[in-house]
């Protein structure tokens, strides 16, 4: 990795795009999510400690478990990064820095073209796969333990609930509707082996996914996204979440999002990478408690 892990959580942002999002987002798993940032402030939150000796111990102990490649922490770093990288029109970045947080959204409407539902789905499966892939780095299980990952969501909190949530709604049904999991697995069925292939986030990744050739990784695509079909389902009920409660919560942080609903999946795909905050924060909590229950 070229930042070092310490550093990496130092660098997560306060405020932006992304945390805008999952600040909106927070009525879906209330309680659930801050925005911890900085390595100290994460040790002292997952911790409960104050002691700067231990903090310190915590620290080295946590730099060194993350360094040690036969763990799988850099692994699933990566992952979370690259299956989240900000894709979208040239000159985003400059013009984000530019415009600071004083987003117009209809001023990308010419910039923008709607994601096709493929896309859509390409995308939302390979989220999945490579959320089962970082459980199954971060906790030395092998890559298609898909039964262990389903069963672990049952006790998924903090960033991990909050990144789930925002994958049920912003790739989910933002996109795609109520039946997302079904439309999904229709649309990755129709898009088939060379549609994936031409995927460039598929082709970053591919390496993590099981299976020996495009259709076979295809094949655990399809299997990852119908194993958290019934957790999406019983998910979505239980919060009662729907395309309009979702929008509405978002109102007010991106101008003429009720106006222009097939653009907004492309605009969030652009603008924020919750999978890699979250993601960041999730491996910061996990090496700081194991390091915490080592010393």
């Amino acid at each position: 990795m070229s930042k070092p892990i310490h550093k990496v959580v130092d660098d997560l942002p306060d405020s932006n795009m992304t945390v805008r999002l999952l600040q909106a987002l927070d009525w879906v798993v209330p309680g659930q999510w801050k925005n911890v940032v900085g390595f100290e402030n994460t040790i002292k939150a997952v911790t409960g400690e104050s002691d700067q000796k231990f903090i310190q111990q915590a620290g080295e102990r946590a730099i060194a478990l993350y360094n040690d490649k036969s763990q799988g922490y850099q692994r699933a770093l990566w992952l979370y990064q690259t299956v989240d990288v900000v894709q979208g029109v040239a000159g985003f970045t400059a013009f984000l820095a530019k415009v600071g947080e004083s987003i117009s959204f209809l001023s990308f409407l010419d910039k923008l073209t709607p994601k096709a539902d493929k896309t859509q789905a390409i995308d939302l499966g390979l989220k999945v796969v490579s959320e089962i892939a970082c459980f199954c780095q971060i906790n030395g299980l092998p890559g298609d333990s898909v039964g262990d990952f389903v069963e672990s969501l049952a006790d998924y909190k903090h960033e991990a609930l909050m990144r789930m949530a925002a994958l049920v709604c912003v790739d989910g049904l933002i996109p795609l509707g109520p039946d997302f999991i079904d439309k999904g697995l229709s649309l990755l069925d129709k898009a088939g082996v060379s549609e994936l292939e031409k995927n460039s986030r598929f082709n970053q990744i591919k390496g993590y996914i099981p299976g020996k050739n495009t259709a076979e990784q295809l094949n655990f695509m399809q299997r990852g996204l119908t194993s958290v079909k019934d957790w999406s389902r019983s998910f979505v009920a239980s919060r009662s979440l729907s395309v309009e409660k979702i929008v509405g919560s978002l109102r007010g942080r991106i101008q003429g999002v009720e106006s222009h609903l097939d653009y907004l999946g492309a605009f969030l795909d652009m603008g924020v990478n919750y999978f890699e905050h979250t993601g960041t924060q999730s491996i910061a909590r996990s090496l700081i408690a194991r390091a915490a229950a080592e010393i």
